[in-house]
């Protein structure tokens, strides 16, 4: 197993767009759970998924939420479904965006893999708003 240093300039702007996206307490309590087993991985993520493809110019938070909501729910990766729709507080995407990309889902993915993606983002929602409601902040 090799061990890349996570001191690169990719990993320190995925690390920055990351936090942008999930908020502190997500990203501190992944780093947290880190073993030596998984930090390849980790470091991968961030520099691949938050430091090359979130950090492009071109498209903003809100339309890389809106397809990787898409696309998590076509392919049924439902819990990170659930984290990438608490995370449209922090990107932009509305509820309104979020109902057309699963509508888009339920026709080029299939009724099953949104109605489920449905239940899932209604959840989160009501969890969002209920946070909100006992003086929490949706960030």
């Amino acid at each position: 197993m090799t061990d890349s240093s996570p001191e690169t300039e990719r990993y320190r702007q995925g690390l920055q767009t990351r936090r942008s996206v999930l908020g502190d307490a997500h990203v501190d309590g992944a780093l947290a759970r880190e073993t030596p087993f998984d930090r390849p991985f980790q470091q991968f993520i961030t520099e691949g998924a938050w430091g090359t493809l979130w950090s492009r110019p071109g498209w903003t938070k809100r339309e890389r939420s809106i397809v990787t909501i898409a696309l998590l729910a076509a392919l049924g990766h439902h819990e990170e479904v659930a984290m990438h729709v608490r995370a449209t507080a922090r990107t932009g995407a509305t509820m309104d965006d979020i109902c057309e990309a699963l509508m888009h889902v339920a026709v080029y993915a299939g009724v099953p893999a949104a109605n489920h993606a449905f239940k899932i983002a209604k959840a989160v929602y009501a969890e969002m708003d209920a946070n909100t409601e006992d003086g929490g902040d949706k960030k």
